[in-house]
């Protein structure tokens, strides 16, 4: 359960997802840990990337967009079940394994839940020589799952909380929405940015600019991003150990 604290620790979230990561495939004993969320997509169709990664994995699944039912994880995201493999060689998922050099035949993959719903998945890869999972990891497994779950949830209030026109403007939008559809603890960044957009659009239209100066308001928008773009800031990416 100490080892399990480390997991709420405080920083970033590209830090802690990193940070993630290494502890899992360190409790678990495993050559290589993925943690992937949904990050794009209309709501129906979902996608998710590798947003923190410990060990050696494949070039293309470090850049895959990846939606429910395709490949391994893609199947965890739409069923809501964790995964255990023994040996990959010997399933019928054998065909979906690529790119499995110095790690072992031996995998599992859990959802990532916050409030009941999926927001991602967790996936790790045995040691080449070492013992296939069982049951007990894979239920190790899980509860790391709902850790990282809880601690995704954390970060996402923290920004909404750091900002209080994204505050504004999520909740303006879950009081337009019929029923739960519309969850403040964590929204899917590419929606949570467009919802940011329309409320941006309808607070100065409201307060009587006019449609040049909307559009001049956007092109200061997207220089400020261009900007970014060419002089981003220092950072480290996730690291293979």
């Amino acid at each position: 359960m100490q080892d399990l604290q480390h997991f709420l620790a405080e920083g970033s979230l590209d830090d802690c997802l990193q940070r993630q990561a290494t502890l899992t495939a360190g409790l678990l004993g495993a050559a290589s840990c993925s943690i992937m969320l949904l990050n794009s997509g209309a709501p129906d169709q979902l996608r998710m990337t590798v947003y923190a990664r410990f060990g050696n994995l494949p070039e293309a699944a470090l850049t895959a967009s990846v939606g429910r039912d395709e490949g391994i994880c893609g199947r965890v995201l739409a069923s809501g079940e964790a995964l255990l493999v023994d040996d990959i060689a010997q399933s019928d998922l054998a065909a979906l394994a690529q790119g499995r050099d110095g790690i072992g035949d031996s995998l599992m993959c859990a959802p990532l839940r916050i409030d009941g719903k999926i927001v991602g998945v967790i996936n790790v890869a045995g040691a080449q020589a070492g013992p296939a999972f069982g049951d007990s990891d894979l239920q190790l497994l899980n509860i790391i799952a709902l850790f990282i779950g809880k601690s995704i949830q954390v970060q996402q209030l923290q920004r909404l909380l750091d900002s209080r026109f994204a505050q504004l403007a999520l909740l303006q939008e879950a009081r337009d929405q019929v029923g739960d559809k519309v969850r403040l603890a964590y929204r899917n960044p590419e929606d949570a940015a467009k919802i940011l957009a329309r409320s941006f659009f309808k607070e100065m239209t409201k307060a009587g600019f006019e449609s040049g100066q909307i559009v001049s308001a956007a092109t200061e928008l997207i220089e400020q991003l261009n900007l970014k773009l060419k002089h981003p800031p220092l950072s480290h990416p996730p690291t293979s150990h």
